[in-house]
């Protein structure tokens, strides 16, 4: 039976770089992922790009990583959002009612950091996976969970090869289908927006510049995200049944569709590679860690990614944990204790409650077609768009700037 400090059960983006994270601080560390690692690297895997805040780029940065990923990436120094049918940005002559935020307002940043990065789910596995590789951490995929339990001073699993692990501390990065967190009876606060979001990828004619484009339809979000080689990330709420229609038309129909929303700001546009869909909900875990087990990113909340701050939220878990574990670990202190996993609860407990339910806010209050709160919206938005101030703060929240960061999020190593 091998024996580590932490075993990570799930190997996405926060798992391998919480991995990468404990590894810099000198904590031994496994990786254990159901899903074949050749299937999660394939373009047909996962069509989907992440908008990652410049703080938790940093991170990236500090754990030798940043600088793979920086160059397979789009700056967005610019954002643009619109309400509803509103022209906005893509108007010749602008509405009052749209919001603009640009990194250039944000002041504390170093390095002429843009408002974060959009990078590609596929590039971002596959620059984590060969770090995780060049390191020497130990990956054991494919293989499945078959059991969980503790002794009170260690944690083990079987493992369906055969194989059992022990480690001080689990930590599940397996998504919001968790099933460590299901089985330790951590109560998940969960329910659907009755919205699909269709993912696609285009070619544009004319430059984007590095701006990004969301607009609140009725029937949720249209968001243009920049990419690199002049392409654009279209993230597509609709409902499920539309979403799913949207899925079944010949490419013909559905570009046409897409240019009805798209609009010709942008000049010729043509689609690249395949269409997917996710279906969009919300889930909150009651606890972020209950006995050995910790949860960390969807396993403990998934949110809509209407501000583009799902993983974002992960990858703060994954700086406050790293950070907590490592200097508990330093001072002699058991790593799987309560005593030390409330400090990371502590730390993390409010900005994912308080994110998740704004984000839950935006969608009841902007995926609707209410001709009053359309009104009152457009008059808020344009207000908002008139306080320096508060439009700063805003950026830098978003940004993963705000309140006490951890290490990592400042760039450096624990």
């Amino acid at each position: 039976m091998k024996t580590y400090d932490v075993i990570i059960v799930g190997a996405g983006m926060a798992g391998m770089t919480l991995a990468l994270a404990l590894t810099s601080g000198g904590l031994e560390v496994a990786l254990v992922e159901k899903q074949p690692f050749n299937d999660m690297l394939d373009v047909s895997f996962d069509g989907r790009a992440s908008a990652i805040a410049y703080a938790c780029f940093r991170q990236w940065k500090a754990l030798g990583v940043g600088d793979v990923l920086e160059p397979l990436s789009c700056r967005m120094d610019e954002i643009f959002v619109t309400d509803g049918h509103l022209p906005g940005a893509a108007a010749p002559t602008p509405l009052p009612f749209f919001l603009h935020f640009a990194a250039g307002e944000i002041s504390d940043r170093s390095d002429d950091e843009p408002l974060g990065y959009m990078v590609e789910n596929r590039q971002m596995r596959k620059a984590l996976y060969e770090a995780i590789q060049a390191r020497g951490i130990r990956l054991i995929t494919p293989v499945s969970l078959v059991d969980h339990r503790e002794d009170g001073v260690f944690a083990e699993i079987d493992l369906s090869t055969g194989e059992t692990l022990k480690a001080s501390l689990i930590v599940s990065a397996e998504g919001r289908k968790s099933s460590l967190r299901e089985k330790a009876g951590i109560k998940y606060i969960n329910w659907d927006y009755e919205q699909s979001a269709v993912v696609c990828t285009v070619q544009m004619d004319r430059p984007h510049n590095h701006v990004a484009y969301e607009h609140f339809l009725p029937t949720g979000p249209f968001a243009i995200l920049p990419l690199n080689d002049n392409r654009a990330c279209i993230v597509w709420s609709e409902t499920h049944a539309k979403a799913k229609a949207l899925m079944q038309v010949d490419d013909a129909l559905f570009f046409d569709h897409l240019l009805a929303r798209f609009g010709e700001f942008l000049g010729d546009i043509s689609l690249v590679g395949g269409k997917f869909i996710y279906p969009l909900g919300l889930g909150l875990a009651e606890e972020m860690h209950k006995g050995r087990l910790a949860l960390l990113g969807d396993s403990a909340h998934g949110i809509h990614p209407i501000a583009g701050q799902g993983l974002n939220l992960g990858l703060k878990d994954v700086a406050a944990l790293a950070e907590v574990l490592i200097e508990a670990a330093r001072l002699g202190e058991d790593i799987g204790t309560d005593l030390v996993l409330e400090r990371y609860a502590k730390w993390r407990r409010f900005d994912n409650v308080s994110t998740s339910v704004v984000m839950d806010g935006f969608v009841r209050l902007f995926s609707n077609g209410n001709p009053l709160l359309r009104a009152v919206r457009g008059v808020g938005i344009g207000l908002f768009n008139r306080v320096p101030a508060l439009r700063k703060f805003v950026m830098e929240d978003a940004g993963a700037a705000t309140g006490d960061l951890p290490k990592l999020l400042r760039g450096e190593l624990v």
